[in-house]
């Protein structure tokens, strides 16, 4: 796990993993879901809770950010389209965009972006777990598993999220078009390096993927996957004032 190092966004050259801090207040949240499209605006009305519809406002106007600063656009001029299962993409009369992934959960979101090769994140706040031994069973593989089981305490629910974050990620950089159940492969636990183990069916070589755990802050277990072996990654986060590098209202 590498540092975080605070710079702007701009053009994207390698791998890199953008951290981004949602906690903003009413007055910058307006700002953020001014540079939204009304898809966008009307996506995040439909959620119940205020905190889900935050996060889902700030997150996508990072996005927009993160993705405008790399291609030299306009952030508000990208358009989106859902492509398989509803993942976001950039629409066929956009720039080529380089290969991206967001999750978000708690006070952060992560962005993945990579020039050539497909890539997945997740970020899990580390709530509470009653039976992370019991949870593994039902999810996860069971070498997995066992090893999850053999750990107490808190060991046992840091082991818990370091795999299901890296089992999401992986998931997440397939693709809708090849994912599979979290039970269909198995990741390595700490304190080895993050890593592929095994991959069923022979769908994919576990040696073409490089995998990479976050420590995002105390409170959250962040992972990134990329289709690429021994791929470096870049840990970036955007500064505390992100959103005045928006343009028009969201300045305001």
């Amino acid at each position: 796990m590498g540092a975080w190092v605070d710079v702007p966004p701009g053009p994207v050259d390698r791998c890199i993993v953008w951290r981004v801090d949602l906690r903003l207040s009413e007055d910058r949240l307006r700002g953020a879901a001014s540079c939204l499209s009304e898809e966008e605006r009307a996506r995040a009305a439909r959620f119940a809770r205020s905190e889900d519809r935050h996060r889902f406002l700030a997150s996508h106007a990072a996005l927009r950010l993160i993705l405008g600063r790399a291609l030299g656009a306009d952030p508000e001029a990208l358009a989106f389209v859902a492509g398989p299962a509803g993942k976001p993409e950039l629409g066929p009369d956009q720039p080529i965009a380089p290969h991206f992934n967001l999750s978000h959960s708690g006070d952060w979101a992560l962005i993945g972006l990579s020039p050539t090769s497909r890539i997945g994140v997740d970020v899990e706040v580390a709530r509470p777990i009653r039976d992370a031994a019991r949870i593994a069973r039902t999810h996860f593989h069971p070498d997995e598993a066992a090893a999850i089981a053999a750990r107490s305490g808190e060991a046992a629910r840091a082991a818990f999220f370091a795999v299901w974050t890296c089992k999401e990620a992986f998931v997440k950089g397939l693709g809708p078009g090849l994912s599979m159940p979290l039970d269909a492969f198995a990741v390595s636990l700490p304190p080895a390096p993050a890593g592929l183990i095994w991959v069923g069916a022979g769908a994919v070589s576990p040696a073409a993927w490089s995998l990479h755990r976050l420590a995002v802050d105390e409170d959250h277990f962040g992972a990134v996957a990329i289709e690429a072996a021994a791929a470096a990654l870049r840990q970036h986060t955007l500064p505390r004032d992100w959103i005045d590098l928006l343009p028009g209202p969201a300045r305001e």
